[in-house]
């Protein structure tokens, strides 16, 4: 969209002007005006932001505004208001904290005792009839701290740190369990004993961890993926489908946790568009089971990647493949070594040694975009001496190509290349049924079955 152009537009019953793409700037009129007396505005930042200018017409405006935020899917904007329109934006900036990352206001004088109420920058104008002076002093406040990354190779850069996994829970005020997946968990202090999480300011329950007197920090094992991301989504049953009990400081604990730690808040801090809880440890506990892992996007476990660590260092050539559903299909590839034969998803089985990162490439030339979860075998197969490593995941076949789809009542076990093949989908078959994946570790008839989930 040009800089000089801006379009109309309703969302949720308001009208709204809008131009421009990037970071948001929603400006707020006065009483006595609409939408366009920012058109100066709207022209002078679409070039860099996306400034939106509603009609402010509700009796609540604050309401209305958070509406507007949220059927736009906006999660925080910088606000610049005008006039009587400072102190809407100043109930915005306090009710909805984590909506608001920077506040202007023209020609208003709040009281005394808002602006200590405010996490979020803020910056009080005179009123000025230079429009020039203005726009000006409103691009020197939205420049400052702007990050100049993309927030998506950000997240990826950041993701090369493997982290632990953490649940962390609370009994808020109200006595109700609340509770989220993190792995922005670190320790702080040993005296006093001292820890800190991050919430993101867009979170849901962003409000009740912060008024909260204390919360738990409830350290993953590598059995706990499932409550992982069952804390990681919108459920409003989370607590219903965990197994948890109170801790001594009244947070809840999450069985079979490798660690826990319950805590009084011991302080509040923003921070960007995150808030960090640094919280005071009143009592803790740890057991031997491995820790939950999270890098690059993906889980890790850390105790049974050990098996295909050491099954990728040993002398015989290294299969790496995949057992990966579509539709809840199993999905196949043609056998380059048999004119009707089907195979498995995998690399490794002629010329080099297979790698994840191989597979990965195998699985994007097929069209496939895969997530792979847990390992689900490491074995020596004996027909070819060859170490064997399968992963169980999930595919979106952007094209169908050479994939072929089998369902799990119908797999055409005559067309697999081994036996060990046809073992090993048959106990995937069979623990798929009750939706209990376990990990094998030996051989195709002898080895250890260890629970994942």
């Amino acid at each position: 969209m040009a800089s000089s152009s801006h379009a109309q537009s309703v969302a949720g019953g308001t009208r709204f002007l809008e131009a421009g793409s990037g970071e948001v700037i929603l400006f707020i009129h006065g009483s006595a005006e609409t939408a366009e007396v920012w058109l100066p505005q709207l022209a002078a930042f679409a070039a860099s932001h996306r400034p939106l200018a509603p009609d402010v017409t509700a009796a609540d405006a604050v309401a209305q505004l958070r509406r507007l935020l949220d059927d736009l899917a906006l999660a925080s904007v910088n606000v610049v208001a005008q006039g009587d329109g400072g102190a809407i934006a100043l109930a915005l900036a306090a009710a909805h904290p984590q909506r608001v990352r920077r506040l202007v206001t023209i020609g208003f004088e709040p009281g005394a005792a808002v602006a200590p109420r405010l996490l979020c920058p803020v910056l009080f104008m005179p009123a000025a009839d230079d429009e020039r002076s203005v726009t000006a002093a409103l691009s020197a406040v939205l420049s400052e701290r702007l990050s100049r990354f993309d927030n998506r190779e950000l997240r990826t850069a950041f993701g090369s740190f493997m982290t632990g996994v953490t649940i962390v829970t609370t009994a808020g005020v109200d006595g109700q369990p609340r509770g989220f997946t993190a792995n922005s968990f670190t320790s702080v202090s040993l005296e006093p004993p001292l820890l800190l999480i991050c919430i993101g300011k867009a979170a849901a329950s962003v409000d009740v961890f912060s008024r909260a007197e204390g919360f738990a920090v409830n350290i993953l094992s590598e059995a706990q993926k499932d409550t992982s991301v069952l804390f990681a989504s919108k459920r409003p049953d989370k607590f219903e489908a965990a197994n948890w009990r109170p801790g001594p400081f009244g947070n809840p604990l999450i069985e079979g946790s490798a660690a826990w730690f319950d805590c009084a808040r011991y302080q509040v801090i923003d921070a960007g568009d995150h808030i960090i809880l640094m919280g005071h440890v009143q009592a803790f506990s740890y057991s031997d089971a491995n820790p939950l892992g999270y890098a690059r996007g993906h889980y890790i476990t850390l105790g049974l990647e050990q098996a295909a660590v050491n099954a990728a260092s040993s002398a015989s050539r290294t299969v790496v493949g995949a057992i990966l559903e579509s539709d809840n299909r199993l999905i196949l590839l043609p056998d380059p070594a048999r004119p009707d034969g089907l195979v498995l998803p995998e690399v490794g089985r002629s010329g080099a040694h297979g790698s994840a990162s191989q597979l990965h490439d195998l699985l994007t030339r097929e069209g496939m975009d895969a997530t792979l979860g847990f390992l689900f075998a490491v074995f020596e197969n004996p027909e070819s001496r060859e170490q064997c490593i399968y992963y169980r995941g999930e595919a979106l076949l952007h094209a169908r190509g050479r994939t072929v789809l089998a369902d799990f009542e119908d797999i055409p076990w005559d067309r697999l290349p081994d036996e060990a093949t046809r073992s090993m989908l048959r106990r995937y078959a069979a623990e798929r049924k009750i939706g209990r994946f376990k990990i094998y570790s030996g051989d195709h008839r002898q080895g250890l079955v260890k629970a994942v989930d």
